[in-house]
């Protein structure tokens, strides 16, 4: 079985203005260089069959490059308690309708839709974050607009100190 998303592939200057900021949040496990990324699609997991079948899905994805900036840090909490901390991009437009064609084509070939909202961010450290996150940043992070030329299938494995990612395969963005 493989445990598959579809993610934005983040430029080495943007994954450096995040890992600068991470630090002083009690309880957070920072994500490593290696793991930050921007969700377009979670899919779950499937069998080998349904691996090529969804590579092949997505390779016939249309859109144009574009380019985002990296915007206020938010959070989400379950049942009250926040568990991940997360940067936002900006604008969302683009980034979205991405991730709908990512959903519609997906869905043609039997994956189910998604179901919840789409919300572009990247996340930056999970865990019981037990206190003020004060120690990070509550302004947009400081970095340049990068443009987006390709998104891709990555592969999630649970390992010791979170998952371990790994690209499957890149689709330039056309």
């Amino acid at each position: 079985m493989h445990r598959l998303f579809v993610a934005l592939e983040l430029p080495l200057p943007v994954r450096d203005a995040l890992l600068s900021a991470q630090g002083g949040v009690s309880g957070a496990r920072w994500q490593r260089d290696d793991q930050l990324h921007l969700t377009l699609r979670y899919i779950g997991e499937v069998d080998r069959h349904q691996a090529q079948d969804i590579a092949a899905a997505l390779a016939t994805v249309n859109f144009q490059p574009f380019t985002l900036s990296l915007a206020t840090p938010g959070t989400f909490d379950r049942r009250g308690r926040i568990d991940t901390l997360w940067v936002g991009v900006s604008p969302h437009a683009d980034v979205t309708a991405l991730a709908r064609r990512i959903d519609a084509a997906l869905t043609r070939i039997g994956i189910p839709p998604q179901t919840r909202a789409f919300l572009p961010h990247i996340t930056v450290a999970r865990g019981r974050l037990t206190g003020p996150i004060d120690g990070f940043p509550a302004h947009p992070l400081p970095s340049a607009p990068f443009a987006l030329t390709s998104f891709a299938l990555w592969e999630s494995r649970p390992g010791p100190d979170g998952s371990d990612y790994a690209i499957i395969e890149r689709y330039p963005i056309r």
